[in-house]
């Protein structure tokens, strides 16, 4: 199945909502139209739950269905949803893709403070004994809509930093991040007001390994990811997060085309 994914089981779904209204509709009353009526109910049920928490729930069915999504090209995606696999000439090839939410801006820095950064990349980087693909999607935002988004972004950062607070024994890494996070969406509506076009920002890291059967190329390529994880977000203080799902397939599909317009991305990662 081809580019199998939260789309199609949304479609389907909207397809059995559709069957069963025109069962509805035609079958005269009865046992069939109310056969038919619940066949809607789920089935409209089904396609905004899809469309909303595809994430969630497609990784979910294919775990306990034992599904295997065969994409084009030969890749295949396993019933964990978070890697993708390729056999090739006998080898078995694993990518897992990361997350990565930056909360400072190089341009809110001065030149000593982007130095040291600079040398913290270095230094997280240097310690990696395999390849690694940073890959970032700079964009310009459409500003309508755009400082609601901010402000709600705002208002959960700040609930955020407040719990981690209120802990008994609050994670000082964990807060100096939120306090970023915090800071760096005042900045941007700051900007805003001050008339500034806001520019997006899409980074996510990629790792690939392999191995002599599916099992041992995933548990390499999880290794890396694992390592890679805790590198990059203790060296750079960033939140970084294993990918899965739709949000994994995007990212396998921005290999070969990203999203053409801002709006499209947009739409993709929010």
């Amino acid at each position: 199945m081809a580019g199998f994914g939260t789309q199609y089981f949304a479609y389907g779904a909207a397809g059995l909502a559709l069957v069963g209204a025109m069962g509805a509709f035609v079958g005269g009353g009865g046992i069939i139209s109310l056969f038919a009526g619940v066949l809607c109910m789920v089935g409209a049920a089904g396609a905004v739950g899809f469309y909303k928490y595809g994430y969630v729930l497609i990784p979910l069915i294919t775990q306990r269905g034992n599904i295997v999504q065969i994409m084009e090209g030969g890749y295949e995606i396993p019933p964990s949803n978070d890697v993708v696999l390729k056999n090739v000439a006998g080898v078995y090839y694993a990518s897992k893709y990361l997350g990565v939410r930056i909360f400072e801006s190089a341009s809110e820095k001065t030149m000593e403070e982007n130095i040291v950064y600079s040398e913290y990349f270095e230094r997280a980087i240097s310690s990696v004994k395999y390849v690694t693909k940073f890959a970032m999607m700079i964009y310009m935002k459409d500003i309508a809509d755009h400082r609601q988004r901010i402000e709600t972004k705002h208002a959960e950062a700040q609930l955020r930093l407040a719990r981690e607070r209120d802990k008994p024994d609050p994670d000082v890494l964990k807060l100096d991040r939120y306090e970023k996070e915090v800071a760096m969406w005042e900045n941007q509506i700051n900007k805003l007001t001050r008339g500034i076009k806001p520019m997006g920002l899409v980074s996510y890291v990629m790792t690939t390994a392999t191995g002599v059967s599916k099992e041992a190329a995933t548990a390499a390529v999880s290794a890396q990811a694992n390592e890679l994880k805790a590198t990059i977000s203790n060296a750079l203080n960033v939140q970084v997060e294993a990918l899965t799902g739709d949000e994994m397939l995007r990212c396998f599909q921005w290999e070969t085309a990203i999203p053409p317009t801002a709006q499209e991305l947009e739409q993709a990662v929010l």
